[in-house]
């Protein structure tokens, strides 16, 4: 690798202010460009004050602004990358090496990655909203950007050169007259804590050699040859296995147990109960599993009805109350006669995680350790710290991978079941690992939402008026608070559920993409916001963009059919957005939309066309589908899909296509398959054939996904852009083979047949 370097005023520094500590304050040892995570005080009141005045720095730095807690250099040449973000199938760890290796001009391979950690990273937050790349990702590349300079900078006064005249290769800095010294060499000795800069010199798109490149994903291989990948693989010295009897439905309460013949179980440690929360600890995985059934035939529980059968689901959520937004209003839209009206329904799903939840919890010596799946490692720490009165610096929570998840799953609710009883057995790890049948009863459902679409068309098919309302609950109750934690709820002093506030725009939550990204003259949309649903309900992937986005790309055929309009030729019209307009030009183009074979309605072929930009303003992504519907069982085989997608710059393509494949496989397995099903007590979708899933016999025949690549634009991030417009590309191809359009989801089997009246 080679780059043009220059020192961007940077060079060893021994005062001034971007000098923080001493050698001896800040290293442990000498040798080391230090770049561990220091929780140290943000600024004094002077220099906040002059921060205030300077320009913002990029991504996750504006938050955590010393270079020192995003990269090491260590005296070996080993570089150490840390983010607050974690991996869970995104592949996100390879995506920030990439950034990282570029701009320090060094092989992949020399960087480690440190991820989610409270201890070692910096507080990103949630790794949420398709935000990595946006935030983690443009804070390392940055910082990645200045310390190269710094280390240029470094060699240039030991050389006596000016910086621009050196090159890089893999970590060493050359002058012409052959003189060269490695990273590992020029920090000897030094310590710097150095302020992040507004801008830093990044590399010129045309010389990269490590970013923009299809690099085999990290995070597979050990994942693919039963190395010890998920946190449900770790296994700890002298570790113990724990179980949790939980609560037959929501609400109900421990009112008698006799615990005797399962403390009497071989390999059984200890029964833990605190209120109503019970939970046994083993020996070995087994015995705790056969212990907590024994528990559980001896616990006697007082339930009560608190659900509402699910006939009439949808009236029952414009019932709830509800606190009404109105997120965009620009004009009155309130057309005397509408031209088409619609409504779409959306139930409650799962994240059905294949792999149920687990964590591993260590109290030892005052201090509690949690080894977890959490999209969220900080925010847990502090749930985590309050439900068990323990003081903040107590508890230290580690981010592992977990087999499967993308949203607010039970990942935190093992973490606390591991944490409290961990805290009843200190010295001992302790593994809980999640049951199907509870994972299924008791993780956050993604809400059930209705929505409701209108519109107006002038004489040449433009839409000049647009209403939209969706009702729907809170798409986020991530810990962040006790009362976030179901085993939090039964305690013997237990802790409230929080009250649930709607995520503002423009990112948004219920009424995420409720905007249509559309230019239309008068636009009203209406947020209608349930803080308290039946259900337990959360963050689930995409949150409420793919459902409204379902309903506005479904709206948008009908108002196409209306206009006798082609439903590509339509959305085009109404954007003036060229980016956009360029992923569905590409997209039509890909799947041959104008070269399609038109058939009759009623044939059991038909296509359909859908886009969005996630958030209206994350990525753009086109899909366009080809359905085989078979009339007598009413099956909808998905033929072939086409995507085109805009996330920005791109820094590995083949995890963008990993992205925009998976989401289209998981939309089409929400559109196709998934409810949740209860009765007036309990949930009923137990277990995979009360809640079935895409299986591999279903998946599509092809997916073909084109990027397009925009070097020096900002990340828009990918992993939740093809959900919405899956789910709607679906709805519209079917409705283009039966001629019939069904608006509420999933798109079974027997409520196809209904629809077509077979």
């Amino acid at each position: 690798m080679n780059a043009k370097a220059s020192s961007g005023g940077f060079g060893p520094q021994t005062s001034g202010p971007g000098l923080r500590l001493s050698r001896r304050e800040f290293v442990a040892g000498a040798g080391a460009l230090v770049v561990s995570f220091a929780l140290l005080p943000r600024l004094g009141t002077a220099q906040a004050a002059q921060e205030s005045r300077a320009p913002a720095l990029p991504g996750s730095l504006k938050d955590t602004p010393m270079l020192d807690a995003w990269i090491r250099v260590d005296a070996d040449g080993t570089i150490t990358v840390f983010t607050g973000k974690v991996e869970f199938g995104q592949g996100i760890k390879t995506a920030l090496v990439q950034l990282a290796a570029e701009e320090l001009v060094v092989g992949p391979a020399r960087i480690r990655l440190v991820t989610a950690d409270t201890s070692r990273t910096p507080n990103e937050g949630y790794t949420a909203g398709s935000n990595s790349m946006k935030d983690s990702g443009t804070a390392i590349m940055n910082a990645a950007a200045q310390v190269r300079e710094m280390l240029v900078g470094m060699a240039a006064t030991r050389f006596n050169l000016p910086a621009d005249s050196l090159v890089i290769e893999d970590g060493r800095v050359r002058a012409a007259d052959g003189r060269n010294v490695a990273y590992a060499e020029l920090v000897a000795g030094q310590s710097l804590h150095v302020t992040a800069q507004p801008q830093s010199k990044l590399r010129d798109p045309k010389s990269r050699t490590v970013r923009g490149k299809a690099l085999p994903r990290l995070d597979i291989p050990g994942k693919v040859t039963g190395a010890v990948a998920y946190v449900q693989d770790l296994r700890l010295p002298n570790m113990a296995h724990a179980r949790v009897v939980r609560p037959p439905s929501y609400g109900a309460r421990l009112r008698s147990l006799d615990r005797s013949a399962a403390e009497k179980m071989p390999g059984v440690l200890k029964v833990v109960r605190d209120g109503s929360f019970l939970a046994v600890v083993a020996e070995g995985e087994y015995q705790a599993i056969g212990a907590m059934r024994s528990l559980g035939r001896s616990a006697i529980w007082d339930e009560t009805a608190t659900l509402s059968p699910k006939t009439d689901l949808y009236a029952e959520l414009q019932s709830l109350p509800h606190d009404d937004y109105q997120i965009r209003g620009d004009a009155s839209a309130s057309a005397k006669a509408w031209s088409v009206e619609s409504s779409y329904r959306r139930p409650y799903q799962m994240h059905a995680a294949i792999g149920p939840s687990c964590a591993v919890a260590l109290y030892d010596g005052g201090k509690l350790t949690v080894w977890t799946h959490s999209q969220g490692v900080y925010p847990l720490k502090g749930a985590i710290t309050e439900m068990l009165r323990l003081p903040p610096d107590s508890v230290h929570c580690i981010h592992m991978e977990g087999s499967g998840c993308y949203g607010h799953n039970a990942a935190d609710d093992a973490a606390a079941d591991a944490a409290l009883i961990a805290v009843a057995i200190p010295g001992r790890p302790v593994r809980v690992q999640w049951m199907r049948e509870h994972e299924h009863l008791w993780e956050p459902f993604g809400s059930a939402m209705l929505t409701s679409a209108k519109a107006t068309l002038d004489a040449q098919g433009t839409i000049t008026d647009w209403q939209f309302d969706v009702w729907s609950g809170t798409h986020s109750s991530r810990p962040g608070q006790a009362g976030n934690l179901a085993a939090a709820w039964l305690l013997q002093s237990p802790f409230a559920l929080p009250t649930p506030k709607p995520i503002p725009q423009p990112e948004g939550g219920g009424d995420r993409n409720a905007v249509p990204l559309y230019d239309i003259a008068n636009t009203r949309v209406v947020h209608h916001f349930i803080p308290k649903m039946p259900l337990r309900v959360s963050a689930l992937r995409s949150l409420g963009a793919y459902m409204n986005v379902f309903s506005i790309e479904s709206f948008m055929d009908e108002l196409s059919l209306a206009a006798k309009l082609d439903p590509v030729s339509f959305r085009l019209r109404h954007l003036k957005d060229t980016r956009a307009q360029d992923v569905i030009r590409l997209a039509a183009e890909r799947f041959g939309w104008n070269g399609f074979q038109q058939r009759e309605p009623g044939k059991r072929l038909g296509r359909g066309f859908a886009f969005a930009r996630y958030k209206n303003l994350g990525a753009y992504a086109a899909v366009a589908m080809e359905v085989d519907v078979d009339r007598e069982s009413g099956r909808i085989d998905v033929v072939r899909v086409v995507a085109a997608v805009d996330s920005g710059d791109v820094v590995n393509p083949d995890g963008i296509r990993n992205q925009i494949e998976g989401g289209i496989v998981q939309s089409l397995s929400w559109s196709l398959y998934e409810s949740v099903a209860f009765d007036d007590t309990r949930i009923t979708s137990r277990d995979w054939s009360s809640y079935p899933i895409m299986r591999f016999a279903s998946v599509p025949q092809s997916i073909d996904v084109h990027i397009i690549d925009r070097p020096g634009t900002p990340f828009l991030g990918t992993g939740e852009a093809a959900q919405g417009p899956a789910a709607a590309a679906l709805a519209n191809a079917l409705a283009s083979a039966v001629g019939v359009r069904i608006r509420e989801l999933p798109l079974t089997s027997k409520r196809v047949k209904a629809a077509i009246g077979v």
